[in-house]
């Protein structure tokens, strides 16, 4: 890597760096497969294509590739994903003379990077492993970005404006849950750190602090997760609560505060027909830089298009498992974000919509892509 002379950030010419690093891994990977016998690519109960025994078997990864239709980073390009799975056995415990299992999550490695054809690109890892003793699950993410955004702001006199940027952000990311008791409730901390520069400003857009900042962002989160699966849920409740705080004695650049809860529900129509419910909500207060602020999250819908203080989103998603192996998914919400001097009545509902496809590509897993 060559270290760019005009700012503190490294900059990659190309993507070449992440696919010979998966290369290597996928090389590295193939070794161990072939040390460990009777390892199949195909199910043994209806012979189609599965990768559970290479997962579990032979601990391979998992090749996620993923094609980015974003609109906010040029509206195409690929990324390429690698993630290692490793289930935990139960955590057993003696309730009242008996012996109770209940489920522990499953320990995950991820690293990968994207690039898409405006020339945005980014490279990061990230892991989730359970520490039994505490009944406790962490999570640490960190990457880079250099990315080519769009932003839009609400002008009395002219109306709605965009903005384009170029960002290069270094996040780093930590959390610890721990269970309370043999319950499906967990609290505990996170952390972010977030190092941002702009290559492209524009001072209708941003205070000049912007330009280069330091966000340091403890939170603190209420988890509960009863669903029947980590990875596709045919049933079962996830509700998420976090609260988080950024002060300058945190060493941030600002001063703000932040709450985002998200509840989602799955709820089975029939043996195969299941639906899913999402609803979130965001609010932000105070000194917060623009591109923190909350903005609707939703598939249909660019990245940061409709951004404010607050924000509300509803949304559905209907999954058909027309065969064993095959999944129809339609799914459709709606959302709103409402900007400071606006009120919830004066913002517009922004609605999206599509299908897909999905195929059970673990079945052991349960792990539909």
């Amino acid at each position: 890597m060559k270290r760019n002379s005009k700012n503190k950030f490294f900059r990659i010419p190309d993507f070449r760096w992440i696919i010979c690093g998966f290369l290597i891994l996928f090389s590295f990977t193939s070794q161990l497969i072939g040390q460990t016998p009777k390892v199949s690519f195909k199910d043994s109960l209806d012979h189609k294509m599965d990768m559970s025994d290479w997962i579990l078997t032979a601990h391979g990864f998992m090749p996620v590739p993923t094609i980015i239709t974003e609109p906010a980073v040029g509206g195409f390009g690929g990324g390429l994903f690698a993630v290692f799975i490793k289930p935990n056995t139960p955590y057993i415990d003696t309730v009242k003379g008996q012996v109770v299992k209940t489920h522990a999550k499953s320990t995950i490695y991820g690293v990968g990077g994207i690039y898409t054809i405006n020339g945005t690109w980014a490279a990061g890892a990230a892991t989730q492993g359970v520490i039994k003793k505490w009944r406790s699950v962490y999570r640490l993410v960190g990457a880079y970005a250099d990315a080519n955004l769009t932003f839009y702001k609400q002008f009395q006199e002219a109306g709605e404006q965009s903005f384009e940027f170029n960002m290069r952000v270094v996040p780093m990311y930590g959390q610890l849950l721990k269970e309370f008791g043999h319950s499906h409730w967990s609290a505990g901390a996170n952390y972010l750190w977030l190092k941002t520069k702009l290559m492209r400003t524009n001072s209708e857009f941003h205070e000049p602090q912007d330009v280069e900042s330091t966000i340091s962002l403890p939170g603190l989160v209420l988890d509960y997760d009863k669903r029947d699966n980590d990875f596709t849920p045919n049933k079962g409740l996830r509700w998420n609560t976090v609260l988080n705080t950024s002060a300058e004695w945190l060493g941030s650049d600002y001063t703000y505060y932040a709450v985002n809860s998200a509840l989602f529900a799955w709820i089975p129509i029939s043996d195969k027909l299941y639906s899913g419910y999402r609803t979130e909500y965001q609010q932000m207060w105070d000194d917060a830089p623009f591109f923190m602020l909350p903005f609707i999250t939703m598939r249909g819908i660019p990245a940061a298009r409709y951004q404010g203080r607050q924000t509300v989103v509803a949304e559905t998603e209907w999954r058909w498992d027309f065969t064993n192996r095959w999944s129809a998914v339609g799914f459709g919400g709606a959302g709103k974000a409402i900007q400071e001097n606006y009120t919830f009545s004066e913002s517009p509902w922004r609605w999206a919509g599509g299908m897909g496809g999905r195929y059970l590509i673990a079945r052991k897993l349960r792990l539909r892509a």
